[in-house]
């Protein structure tokens, strides 16, 4: 489990491909501090720490998880926001994130406003239900507020230190970036239309 707030920046270093899988090597100031083994939120996905060299840290991304996220266009010298997972006894800053992408947005327009930037994001509709006005929603990893919700897209408004602190400060228009929605919101869709034996 995450909080949707991010420790770190990491930078791709070096990308290898085996099969239908991608190994990310991540270069961080994070990285001396994980472990082997260790779950970490890389833009909103959850991966396992496999190895440790320095400040780099190797993960891999199987096929489903590349069908499903941005992983599969991450380039060399992409940056991605990081988080560890959270411990029982830390705040909830921000909201309870599962690092399960459900799946990609599309970011149709950026606009600085007079001291935030105003993202617009475009997602597949089947996910329409799962987004409320002012409800929370994660975006690369970064817990946020949507607003301004509309059938298939939505803003959010992201402060200068959120900004500064996370790879939106390079997303451009046309970017895909995951989306993991809220889960308790999950759970209401599903109770809502459970019909049993059908």
């Amino acid at each position: 489990m995450f909080t949707g707030i991010i420790r770190s920046l990491g930078q791709i270093k070096e990308i290898s491909k085996s099969g239908s899988n991608k190994t990310f090597f991540v270069e961080s100031e994070l990285s001396p501090h994980l472990q082997v083994d260790e779950s970490v939120s890389h833009n909103g996905i959850c991966l396992t720490v496999e190895k440790i060299n320095g400040k780099v840290h190797q993960v891999t991304a199987i096929d489903e998880t590349l069908k499903k996220t941005n992983a599969d266009s991450w380039q060399k010298g992409d940056w991605i926001n990081l988080e560890q997972a959270m411990h029982l006894s830390d705040r909830l800053d921000g909201h309870i994130v599962q690092g399960h992408v459900d799946g990609t947005g599309t970011c149709v327009e950026k606009t600085d406003s007079n001291g935030s930037v105003l993202f617009t994001f475009q997602f597949d509709i089947s996910f329409a239900a799962l987004v409320i006005e002012k409800g929370s929603i994660c975006i690369n990893g970064v817990s946020l507020t949507a607003f301004d919700v509309a059938d298939n897209q939505f803003s959010v408004a992201i402060i200068p230190y959120t900004f500064s602190h996370t790879n939106f400060r390079t997303l451009r228009k046309g970017d895909l970036v995951n989306l993991e929605f809220d889960m308790l919101g999950k759970y209401v869709a599903r109770i809502a239309k459970f019909q049993p034996g059908k």
